[in-house]
């Protein structure tokens, strides 16, 4: 005699399907398991976790570098010598892909708090190690290219470093669910101490990890000394083309103290404005002289760069993205700029009375004013009436000579050196890049009566934790931008921050006990949840419209003893008890 059973009625799981269906391609309950991960696959959920975590680092990097997205579009254009925007691919695509890890992630947590077996598709490896292998290349790459520009992510910490403390202690306590569910569910005493400590390690060193939080702006506030002056490096090349007269006008207009600018030496002796060893990307050279486009801007003699236009690059290139801001006026005013002289601008900032500072490059050997080119320049400050009180000499060559015939100049120098040595040669006055002076290398440069400007500070968490730190002035492309920063963004006790540290981890320590008791008690005398248990009172509850019924392989079994007993529990459960009856012999 042989028998059908009855069809088994299941509650529909659409949540989890979804999560099991787009992690593993695993739609149907069938294809589902709660065995233990195997090996392999174990292998590549820690493959996507550290993809995860260098990608976070790689955003963190690019997300940060904003302050000096400019200097690697001008590190691009040496090498290739076409003016790009070459940090818009590169956020798109770690952007794209740390969305693509990030929710992977998410659904592999979801696994293991559903107790599912881990089963990454074959094409999510595919997207994973593509992920893992493009975000290698850019390390190396950067690494290679534009190495010191690593130095942002631990001097962005102590902008950040407290408040992505909490989030990633909030995080981790969220965890706490998924681990002690893990634990309580986990049969193995090897696998659960294991889990426990692994996880108490992580907690208990985000306890602790304010001990290494070194942020100046953790101070007492009548500690703070005065806002730091603002040089306009370049004018305001944000607003309008670099050293172009508009450009420092501009940068006057936002209460700069101070215009910095890049001085190159004409074939006539003239000093002029550029940054760029040819005239290719901020003027017109290739329309005026084809023939002498790539040429050294300093082969050019002061007639011709007049003739040349400064301003209407800018207003094709958008170099930062600001044009669309700008007037029409402003638009007429930066179309008809003009190659501006070291004299014009001398004659600029003393009338504003600003100080100037100017990087003079030496002309190529072959240059009529390759030996004299310092006292070209100096004939040139003393042509222009400004006080050489105003003016900060940077060159290191002749810096006795200089001394001599122009005794007022402000000695500065663009190289790290000890107050000391500083002292010794009589310059008052240092001028560096940011990531080349440390906060405690910034106090005592303050403390040896050491003015210390350091660029480019174009963001406001950056110039509020130099602020704190003590130092006397910045040089910055977005002078608009530090205008509208009259205190530090944040600013806190170490009382203050003590007591929110020490209050974060008590509250954290509260709530993971609380979740690990709770989870215990929840778990305890329950058998291993199965999300898609058979309901089979269900029939009785709701009709068949109400339910999704899933038609499985019928099972064919010889009814020996126990039918009766059989037949009895179906209609306990409110089921008729049908059978096909077979022909016996």
């Amino acid at each position: 005699m042989v028998k059908h059973q009855p069809l088994q009625v299941y509650e529909r799981q659409l949540c989890l399907s979804c999560i099991t269906g787009i992690y593993g391609c695993r739609w149907k309950r069938y294809q589902r398991s709660h065995d233990d991960t195997t090996k392999w696959e174990l292998l590549w959920s820690l493959i996507l976790l550290f993809t995860f975590c260098l990608l976070l680092v790689w955003f963190y990097f690019w997300w940060e570098a904003h302050n000096d997205y400019n200097e690697f579009n001008w590190f691009l254009y040496n090498r290739s010598g076409e003016w790009s925007d070459g940090t818009v691919p590169i956020l798109a695509t770690t952007a794209a892909g740390f969305t693509y890890i990030a929710f992977l992630m998410v659904l592999a947590l979801c696994h293991i708090a559903l107790g599912q077996q881990l089963n990454l598709h074959w094409l999510h490896k595919i997207g994973v190690t593509a992920a893992l292998l493009t975000t290698i290349v850019g390390v190396i790459s950067v690494n290679q290219t534009w190495s010191q520009e690593w130095d942002v992510i631990p001097i962005s910490l102590q902008a950040t470093g407290p408040f992505l403390h909490i989030g990633a202690l909030a995080a981790v306590t969220a965890l706490s669910w998924i681990v002690a569910g893990q634990v309580a569910r986990s049969e193995k005493t090897r696998l659960q101490v294991v889990v426990v400590l692994l996880y108490l390690s992580v907690l208990l060193g985000l306890y602790v990890v304010p001990l290494n939080i070194n942020s100046p702006c953790i101070m007492n506030p009548t500690a703070l000394k005065q806002r730091p002056d603002v040089i306009g490096h370049q004018g305001a090349p944000m607003l309008a083309p670099e050293n172009t007269l508009w450009s420092f006008q501009r940068a006057l207009q936002m209460n700069v103290t101070g215009l910095e600018a890049d001085v190159a030496i004409s074939v006539d002796g003239v000093p002029f404005l550029m940054h760029d060893r040819n005239l290719l990307r901020t003027t017109d050279v290739e329309k005026v002289f084809p023939d002498r486009r790539l040429d050294d801007a300093s082969h050019f003699n002061w007639t011709d760069l007049q003739q040349l236009n400064a301003g209407q690059w800018f207003l094709k290139d958008d170099p930062f993205w600001t044009v669309h801001t700008l007037s029409p006026h402003d638009k007429n005013l930066i179309a008809n700029q003009s190659v501006c002289s070291l004299e014009q601008l001398l004659k600029l900032a003393s009338y504003h009375n600003s100080t100037v500072v100017f990087r003079l490059r030496r002309p190529p050997p072959d240059h009529p004013c390759y030996h004299s080119w310092i006292n070209d320049t100096l004939r040139a400050v003393q042509k222009s009436g400004v006080p050489q009180s105003l003016v900060m000499w940077t060159p290191d060559e002749h810096r006795a000579q200089v001394r001599q015939l122009a005794p007022s100049l402000i000695q500065t120098s663009a190289e790290k050196r000890s107050p000391q040595s500083l002292h010794q040669f009589g310059i008052s006055r240092l001028l560096l890049r940011y990531n080349q002076a440390s906060t405690w290398e910034i106090r005592d440069f303050s403390e040896s009566n050491i003015n210390l400007t350091l660029y480019n500070i174009n963001e406001p968490w950056l110039f509020s934790v130099l602020w704190c730190s003590g130092v006397s002035s910045v040089s910055s492309e977005a002078p608009h931008i530090l205008n509208k920063v009259p205190y530090p963004i944040w600013l806190m006790s170490p009382d203050k921050y003590c007591l929110m540290w020490v209050s974060a981890d008590l509250i954290s320590f509260a709530v993971v006990i609380g979740i690990f008791i709770f989870q215990k008690y929840r778990m305890s005398g329950m058998r291993s949840y199965n999300p898609e248990q058979i309901m089979l009172s269900a029939a009785v509850r709701r009709s068949s419209r109400d339910i999704n019924v899933m038609k499985e392989k019928l099972i064919f079994s010889e009814v020996g003893n126990g039918v009766d007993g059989t037949e009895e529990l179906y209609a306990d459960n409110g089921y008729d008890y049908y059978t096909n009856r077979g022909v016996s012999q």
